[in-house]
């Protein structure tokens, strides 16, 4: 016959338990026993290789891209946007901090350098695209390189521009290295969120530099119903707009078309 138990296992107990092993905190025992608490060393030989294969990347796309938008000065180029932008995060401790769904922090570093990098090096084809002068263009995401805080991905678009034909437009732009060409959920639904209050219309350009081809989007005006959403499993099941080829309109050998004579198209 089982001997009955005098005391009760309850919350009480398993306070007392934690408190037992020298933990006050249930966070605390979660993040011990999966050794989530231990932050690995950052492997700065890989991150340099990391940058010298960066600055391969925007050579080679750099050449291979239409003259009209090619930047004049690589080396300057990757001055600025890899070899400071890394000291920065270096400097301000962001790099160790990286970390997204388990990743080490020299991939998540890369993957995110990889899209600030090209997106920096199309800049000059918006002048072009739409017909105005690149003092007209405006940083507006959230991506801060001082402080971890507030150094994340949101829904808010990257860039804000002052056209002459269309008034104000927000500019998502994105890279794509595997020919695999999405937009997240939360983006949309952010657009059409800016649309509604604020009359703004929020354009995606996405860069399949796989295949040297560029998507234009309006993310305001896709539809709920719209069979391009699926789930994407390699993006932890992630909700996401599938592009279709017929959005991809520019390639990137030939030069950038004006925006005017799309948006009739799109």
């Amino acid at each position: 016959m089982i001997k009955t138990m005098t005391m009760l296992i309850d919350n009480k107990y398993f306070k007392e338990y934690r408190n037992k092993i020298g933990f006050n905190n249930q966070n605390d025992v979660k993040n011990y026993f999966s050794a989530k608490d231990l932050t690995p060393s950052i492997d700065m030989e890989y991150i340099i290789n990391l940058n010298t294969r960066l600055e391969s990347i925007t050579e080679i796309i750099n050449s291979a891209i239409n003259s009209r938008i090619q930047v004049e000065n690589i080396a300057q180029f990757n001055s600025l946007n890899i070899t400071q932008t890394f000291e920065k995060l270096r400097l301000n401790g962001i790099l160790s901090q990286l970390n997204n769904q388990g990743r080490r922090p020299e991939q998540v570093y890369f993957s995110w350098m990889r899209g600030f990098v090209l997106s920096n090096l199309f800049l000059k084809s918006l002048g072009i695209i739409f017909n105005t002068e690149i003092d007209n263009i405006q940083l507006i995401g959230d991506d801060d390189l001082n402080n971890i805080e507030t150094f994340k991905r949101t829904p808010k678009a990257d860039l804000q521009v002052n056209t002459p034909q269309n008034g104000e437009l927000r500019i998502e732009m994105q890279t794509g290295f595997k020919g695999i060409n999405d937009i997240k959920q939360h983006k949309v639904l952010e657009a059409k969120k800016v649309k509604l209050d604020y009359g703004i219309s929020t354009i995606a350009i996405h860069f399949d530099l796989y295949n040297g081809q560029t998507a234009f989007v309006k993310l305001d005006e896709i539809e709920e119903g719209s069979l391009n959403w699926i789930t994407r499993q390699q993006m932890e099941g992630q909700t996401v707009f599938n592009i279709d080829q017929n959005y991809f309109v520019w390639k990137i050998l030939e030069e950038p078309p004006l925006f005017e004579n799309l948006s009739s198209q799109m």
